[in-house]
Formats: C-alpha cells, sequence, structure tokens
C-alpha cells in the first residue's frame, strides 16, 4: 500500500510514516498542498490520501475539492482527513468537499488503521469512533 500524506508539520509526517511502516506501507510526504497535488499528478501507484487541514497556502478542503475534481481514478482515491480542527460542523464539512473520513491528532494507530481498513474495504458509511 502505498498512502499521500499531504501535512505542513514534519513531525506529524514523520509519526505517521512510523505508523505506516509497522503496517508494511510507504508514505509518499507533501508538505503542503500545491505539492501534494504536483506529487499526485506523478504518482501512479497510490491507494489512500491523508489531507491536513490547516497548511499555509492552499488548505486541505480546497485540495480536496480539487482531487475529487480531477476526471481521472486519482480523483476517487480514498481522502481520510487527519486534522487537530474540533469545530462541531467538521466532519459534515469535510464529507462535503469530498473527504471519506476524519481522524484527528494527535493520531492515533488504531484510529488511523481503523479508518484506512473501512475504506479499503468499501465500508465508508461505518460512524467514526
Amino acid at each position: 500500500m502505498k498512502v499521500l500524506f499531504i501535512e505542513d508539520d514534519r513531525m506529524n509526517r514523520r509519526v505517521v510514516r512510523d505508523m505506516l511502516d509497522v503496517a508494511g506501507a510507504s508514505m509518499v510526504e507533501a508538505e503542503s498542498a500545491e505539492d501534494g497535488l504536483r506529487l499526485l499528478d506523478v504518482n501512479d501507484d497510490l491507494d489512500m490520501l491523508l489531507v491536513d487541514l490547516r497548511m499555509p497556502g492552499m488548505d486541505g478542503l480546497t485540495a480536496i475539492g480539487h482531487i475529487r475534481a480531477r476526471g481521472d481514478a486519482k480523483g476517487r482515491l480514498p481522502i481520510i482527513v487527519v486534522t487537530a480542527d474540533t469545530a462541531l460542523d467538521l466532519r459534515e464539512r469535510c464529507l462535503a468537499a469530498g473527504a471519506d473520513d476524519v481522524i484527528f491528532k494527535p493520531v492515533a494507530m488504531d484510529a488511523l488503521f481503523e479508518a484506512m481498513g473501512r475504506l479499503l474495504a468499501g465500508d465508508e458509511d461505518d460512524e467514526l469512533i
């Protein structure tokens, strides 16, 4: 499995990379939404995207909108929002933008793997824990 993580914080990327390593997955890192969109263009073997919401420049919801607007298979990749935001309407805003799930920082390995497993199994409608 290969995951693209769009996240401006290097430590957050490192923590998630270490978690994915445990599962035998590889990760491509982007430190901005703009870089993430470029990396999406050149990586043809991605299985999933993890996207932070709050980044300098383009935010995560805007990036998700660009991804979903693509007319190819990359525009349909599963997207999990990874955020520290706790707004009451956050889940609804993320789903409306095209995200498939939301997990919260600090990222817990079990929450990450559960969300990834649900999406890869096609159970996107399951409730979040």
